[in-house]
């Protein structure tokens, strides 16, 4: 894929990874959508602001209408309440669902007609190690990008037929607000964005962004043992 000949649009561009995202396709001559609840919130000089609220049907409808001309969408809007799936606030997990799986299947099922009648093109799933592993709190934010995981590999064989090439993003804790009160090593932002684009632009379906991501994909084949050896000493 010619970044430059592309026309993306990615949700939650006003801060965090997504604005990284947005800057780097901008950077590689890309026409870029930048889509936020709050357009005003958008600094991206050459983006173009756009209202989005991925949990709002309605609104994803109204985004697409505008954005009409699209051939790259990036699934990057999250939510991190730390719920507990045990004893956390059902209307949190809801939301974490509602966000990562629902949200993110709402913008793929509006938005791939728009790619495939544009001719083609490929979407990207921020996903995250935690879809893979659980690291003992937050459960509901882990399980919800579990299923947006599977949500991911579903879509994938279903769209490849239209040529709509679906790629997801592992990435395990990055410097931004969402972890600010997380001590744990952390990546630049702007270095995996640049990585997401190295991937998009490779025609990779799976983007595996740092260390702790693929320690985490090599354990997946040694089952419980391997990713939660706490369980057996």
């Amino acid at each position: 894929m010619d970044i430059s000949k592309q026309v993306a649009i990615v949700s939650g561009s006003n801060r965090g990874l997504g604005k990284h995202l947005a800057l780097e396709l901008l950077a590689r001559g890309a026409k870029v959508y930048a889509g936020a609840r709050n357009p005003e919130s958008v600094d991206l000089p050459g983006a173009i602001p756009l209202q989005l609220d991925i949990t709002d049907p309605k609104s994803v409808v109204a985004a697409a209408e505008i954005a009409g001309d699209v051939t790259l969408l990036i699934n990057n809007a999250g939510s991190a309440t730390g719920a507990s799936l045990l004893t956390g606030e059902l209307d949190d997990i809801h939301l974490e669902f509602d966000t990562h799986v629902f949200g993110t299947l709402s913008m793929i099922r509006t938005f791939a007609p728009v790619i495939e009648k544009n001719g083609g093109g490929s979407i990207l799933n921020i996903l995250s190690v935690l879809s893979w592993i659980n690291i003992g709190e937050g459960g509901a934010y882990s399980a919800a990008k579990s299923a947006q995981w599977g949500v991911t590999n579903a879509l994938r064989l279903e769209l490849a037929a239209k040529n709509v090439r679906v790629a997801g993003l592992h990435v395990a804790f990055m410097d931004t607000d969402m972890t600010a009160g997380i001590q744990a090593p952390k990546s630049s932002p702007k270095d995996i964005a640049r990585t997401a684009i190295d991937g998009i632009e490779a025609d990779l379906y799976e983007i595996v962004a740092d260390d702790t991501s693929r320690e985490v994909q090599q354990g997946l084949s040694g089952g419980v043992p391997s990713l939660y050896p706490q369980l057996f000493q």
